[in-house]
Formats: structure tokens, C-alpha cells, sequence
């Protein structure tokens, strides 16, 4: 494995899907636009998937530094199944510190080139700047001291505001050069579907987290019951919205065929109804309709597929959100 492939594994790619997919949405919205660049909208697409590798390293950075893999393994010899595969190329002496911040410096300049460059297309435009400054400060805090935000309860919100409203605005003007209020308003259910994938991760690792003292939203509600009215919320209002949208004109009536993704929110919220009775649901082979789920054999032979089904889902439940939205939107253009 080459230092690029390595690098992008420990950073977590398999969870691109919750900044590619909303930027690649609003990179189709954008195009209806007279002043729509497509190498400026591939730029900014590009370089939010490095920002986000970027911040899923710096997350491990400073979940390392106060030694949470440790608390895990104290929870999992106690009986819990807590969610352990945690920055293994860290604890296991591979990577240090220091290697590790030269990779996120690396994946940030590379955000921050593209930016640049589309910066200078749009003429200087001071929204893309301050979108990013925005994105910025809440991505360095979200682990970082002293805000710390994931451990304050708040992490899967402002991950939400990131890479829905915030993330999608930033890729409309930086492919168009303006800002539409609409991608505002279509960010809202995205960024609930982002919300959903972190805070399902949080709710089944709630064993974990408690254990490493980490404050996620899962805690801050308190009980399994509030999680699952949170789930409900996050689940299915963004279909919701979409339906509202329609009735009142907002949306084209073709938009209504996001629902065709809403079997996996219920088969998502229905596994969460069983992890709260305590079924693991170690399952032989997902069922075709949650989505991709690559190396299924390997995350069975880990141990860890009653976790990743259920966090896949929600990450698939995105993806299908934005690639139908996205695809309506190109399908409405071209015959429009």
C-alpha cells in the first residue's frame, strides 16, 4: 500500500459520503446557474473531501492524545461491545503524533489550494472565504481544545451544519459565483441525514463513550428513549420536508421520488428499536436495498458488523437522499 492509499484508510474514507455526496448535489443544483464553472465545482468537491480527511485524522489526533482507546478496552473486558476500531495506526506505535499531523497539514493544503484557485476564478467573491472560515473554525473545534465541542454533546450537530447548510452554500457559490437561498433551505434536510449517520454512530457506541468520558449528543440526551425520538426526528423528517416542499409549490412533484430511500430509514430506525432490547444483529449478508457495504467478510470477521450495518445504512440513507434529489434535478433540466 502506497503512502497516498494508506493515508486516505486511516483517515477514514468510507465516510466521504456524508460531505461528497451533499457537495455533489449542490454542484447539480448550481449548474442551472448562467454563471455554473464545472472545474470550479469539481475543485470544491475535491476539496471538501480533503477537509473532511483532514478532520476525521485530527479527530483521532486529539481522541489519542487523552488515551479513549484505553477506557474502551477497560468497557469491552467489563462485557460491553463498544466500537473499537479506533485509530489503530496509532495506538499500535505504526504512526505517532507528529507523522499524523503532517498527513492532516498535507490533506488541509490541498483543501486550501483548491480553494484558491476558485477564489481567483470567482473574482475574489468574499462568501467563499468566509464560508470557509466559518467551516473552518467549527472543524478545528469540534475536537479541539478549548471548545471541544464533540465532547460538550454538540459534535454530531455542528457536523450537521457543516456539511449540510454551510458545506452545500459553499459548493453553490464556488461553482456559480452566487448564492441561492434555495440550496439554504435544501441543506436543512441533508445536513438532519449527516446529523443521523454521527448520531447513530454515538447511540450504538453509547457504552463506549461513556467509558471514555466522551460527551456526544447520545449522552447529553440521557436516556434510550430520547435517542430514539432523536433517530425518529433525524430519520424521517427530512422526507418530511421534501413532501411539504412539493404541497406548497417550493419543489417540482418529481422530487417526491426521494422517497423511494425512506425503506432504509425505517429498516434503520427498526434496528435501532432492536439494539435498545439488546439484538446485536450480526448479520451474514445485508440485504441489497440498504446500499453498498464493501469487504462485508472483513468487517464480519472483525466482529463489528452489528455496528457498521446500522452506521452504513445511515450513511447510504444519505448517498440515496442526494443522488435522487441530484438526480430529478438533471432529469427536470434536460427536459425542462
Amino acid at each position: 500500500m502506497n503512502t497516498v492509499q494508506y493515508w486516505f484508510k486511516n483517515a477514514r474514507y468510507r465516510s466521504l459520503a456524508q460531505s461528497v455526496m451533499p457537495a455533489f448535489l449542490a454542484a447539480v443544483m448550481a449548474s442551472n446557474n448562467e454563471g455554473f464553472v464545472w472545474w470550479t465545482a469539481l475543485l470544491a468537491i475535491v476539496g471538501v473531501a480533503m477537509a473532511h480527511l483532514a478532520m476525521n485524522l485530527a479527530d483521532d489526533w486529539f481522541d489519542y492524545r487523552v488515551d479513549m482507546l484505553s477506557d474502551r478496552d477497560k468497557v469491552t473486558r467489563q462485557g460491553f461491545r463498544a466500537m473499537m476500531v479506533k485509530y489503530p495506526y496509532l495506538s499500535s506505535g505504526e504512526q505517532t503524533l507528529k507523522s499524523t499531523a503532517l498527513a492532516i497539514a498535507a490533506f488541509l493544503a490541498l483543501a486550501l489550494g483548491c480553494g484558491l484557485a476558485i477564489w481567483w476564478k470567482m473574482d475574489f467573491n468574499w462568501s467563499i472565504p468566509l464560508i470557509v472560515a466559518i467551516c473552518g473554525f467549527l472543524g478545528a473545534f469540534y475536537s479541539a481544545p478549548p471548545l471541544k465541542l464533540a465532547y460538550r454533546g454538540l459534535g454530531e450537530l455542528v457536523i450537521g451544519i457543516i456539511f449540510g447548510p454551510l458545506l452545500m452554500s459553499g459548493v453553490y457559490v464556488a461553482s456559480c459565483g452566487s448564492l441561492d437561498w434555495g440550496i439554504v433551505l435544501t441543506g436543512i434536510p441533508v445536513g438532519m441525514l449527516v446529523t443521523d449517520i454521527l448520531f447513530t454512530h454515538s447511540f450504538i457506541d453509547l457504552k463506549g463513550d461513556e467509558a471514555s468520558n466522551k460527551m456526544t449528543f447520545a449522552r447529553l440526551l440521557g436516556s434510550t428513549g430520547a435517542c430514539l425520538a432523536c433517530s425518529l426526528i433525524l430519520i424521517f423528517v427530512p422526507f418530511l420536508l421534501v413532501v411539504l416542499a412539493v404541497c406548497t409549490g417550493y419543489l417540482h412533484p418529481a422530487y417526491l421520488a426521494v422517497l423511494v430511500m425512506l425503506p432504509r430509514g425505517v429498516w434503520l430506525f427498526r434496528s435501532l428499536q432492536l439494539f435498545c432490547k439488546g439484538e446485536l444483529m450480526e448479520v451474514e449478508r445485508p440485504a441489497w436495498w440498504l446500499g453498498s457495504m464493501p469487504d462485508w467478510k472483513g468487517i464480519r470477521a472483525a466482529g463489528i458488523d452489528w455496528f457498521m450495518i446500522r452506521w452504513l445504512t445511515a450513511r447510504n440513507l444519505l448517498s440515496g437522499f442526494c443522488f435522487v434529489f441530484a438526480a430529478v434535478a438533471i432529469i427536470l433540466r434536460i427536459i425542462g
